[in-house]
């Protein structure tokens, strides 16, 4: 078990009904994204769920031993841990994913999606309470592996900027600001969901946890995400079809210069 009183330990708590009724509301989200014919969408946000399973079950808990599951106070077995770990990274993963790639699109339904996904974030757990008390555990150290994330922002932040400095010309591409703000807030908005509803505990590490984890966790990814968003709308709309028409890059079009 992780004991260490000096690690900063994100653990979350909810019962099977959390469970049900999260996995019917990205069952809905994905239908919706299908029914709106936003295809490069869904698709995307589903390579973000596993992903994010990969990450959390692979990396965490397999190799650097610092993700596990307990259930009535008991530490689980690989099938257990990996079910709950499962349903955990394709929630947030997919509604993270959505997020991002409909921000960075900048899509006229944006704000709809946007809306749906943080108020289930919020009414989830007040929904579940029917199904009794929280019986299901969470918990990961992050000492282990937080400086990794740091090189990966560092790195794709970095080579951002050098090329916003060697070539002033194609600055317009993107804004360093908006894609910080885009993934701080992602990760904000859900971390912020879990320690009001009681999810994640109110306790001496509340406030450093959700500060790192909203700067680092998720934000460490953005430039990659734009760099694909970027290759894969020069070809395509969201709805496969081919693109012919000029860009939108974050919230600017191509002839105007994003400082």
């Amino acid at each position: 078990m992780i004991t260490d009183p000096t690690e900063i330990t994100p653990t979350r708590s909810f019962n099977l009904a959390y469970i049900i009724l999260d996995s019917l509301f990205i069952c809905f989200l994905l239908a919706f994204l299908f029914l709106k014919r936003k295809r490069i969408t869904l698709i995307w946000s589903l390579f973000g769920g596993i992903l994010y399973f990969l990450v959390d079950y692979g990396g965490f808990h397999l190799i650097t031993g610092t993700r596990e599951v307990l259930i009535n106070g008991v530490v689980q077995g690989e099938l257990n841990t990996a079910l709950v770990l499962l349903w955990m990274s394709l929630s947030y993963g997919i509604t993270n994913f959505c997020f991002i790639w409909l921000l960075l699109k900048n899509d006229e339904d944006k704000y709809l999606f946007i809306f749906l996904i943080v108020m289930w974030w919020l009414v989830c757990p007040s929904l579940s309470e029917a199904g009794g008390k929280p019986n299901i555990v969470t918990q990961r150290t992050t000492g282990a592996y937080h400086y990794i994330m740091a090189v990966f922002l560092i790195v794709g932040y970095g080579a951002m900027v050098a090329y916003k400095l060697f070539r002033p010309d194609k600055r317009h591409l993107f804004s360093l600001l908006k894609l910080n703000l885009i993934g701080i807030a992602v990760q904000f908005g859900w971390e912020a969901a879990l320690l009001i509803n009681g999810i994640r505990p109110l306790n001496g590490f509340s406030f450093q946890t959700i500060i790192v984890n909203s700067l680092i966790e998720t934000n460490m990814g953005l430039p990659y995400m734009w760099l694909i968003y970027f290759f894969v709308s020069n070809h395509y709309n969201d709805d496969f079809s081919p693109y012919t028409g000029k860009k939108e890059y974050l919230f600017k079009r191509e002839e105007e210069t994003v400082a």
